[in-house]
């Protein structure tokens, strides 16, 4: 969990008047059918902000463990891709203690300040690694974009944990020296 989220949440008693798990049990209790539903409630019959009431629906929600699910799911059928985000995963927290790691559906974004690379199960075989190195040439191993569009700079490709080497390890450090 990033930083600035756990402080809300610890900050959720005093700000909003009641805790995490007890908003969670009354939105439960609710059963409110759209998210929008869910965040008017507590900002009209609650008087709680926008940004807590929009972070207690989709927190209420999930379960503690949703982004190990969203992660799973990702890799299911594509277990032998596993290895490689965990090799990128190993190397890219040995940059700092600054660094938010934010699974989505299809994808896992890698955020210091801004997002600095995206690591996607592209296909059966092969891993997509998104990169922002504004500037940077492109070459035979770090290509275009491609899919990414403008989230991305460039991509790399990879089908075999060899293949996260001090090249490719050298790209992710510039993408996150870059963006703080």
């Amino acid at each position: 969990m990033d930083k600035a989220l756990k402080t809300m949440i610890d900050n959720m008693p005093e700000k909003t008047g009641k805790s995490l798990e007890e908003w969670t049990k009354m939105l439960k209790a609710k059963k409110f059918a759209k998210h929008s539903q869910a965040v008017a409630f507590l900002k009209q019959e609650h008087g709680v902000t926008h940004g807590f009431a929009n972070t207690i629906v989709h927190l209420s929600k999930n379960d503690a463990d949703e982004p190990e699910d969203l992660l799973t799911n990702q890799y299911e059928g594509k277990e032998q891709l596993k290895p490689i985000y965990d090799a990128l995963i190993a190397e890219i927290e040995t940059f700092g203690d600054d660094i938010t790691t934010t699974p989505k559906k299809g994808s896992v974004s890698i955020i210091r300040k801004k997002q600095f690379a995206l690591i996607k199960p592209a296909t059966k075989t092969r891993i997509d690694l998104g990169l922002k190195l504004k500037d940077k040439p492109t070459s035979s191993r770090l290509e275009n974009s491609g899919p990414f569009g403008t989230m991305c700079t460039h991509r790399v490709r990879l089908t075999s944990v060899d293949e996260v080497d001090a090249e490719l390890i050298d790209w992710l450090k510039e993408a996150y020296e870059k963006a703080h």
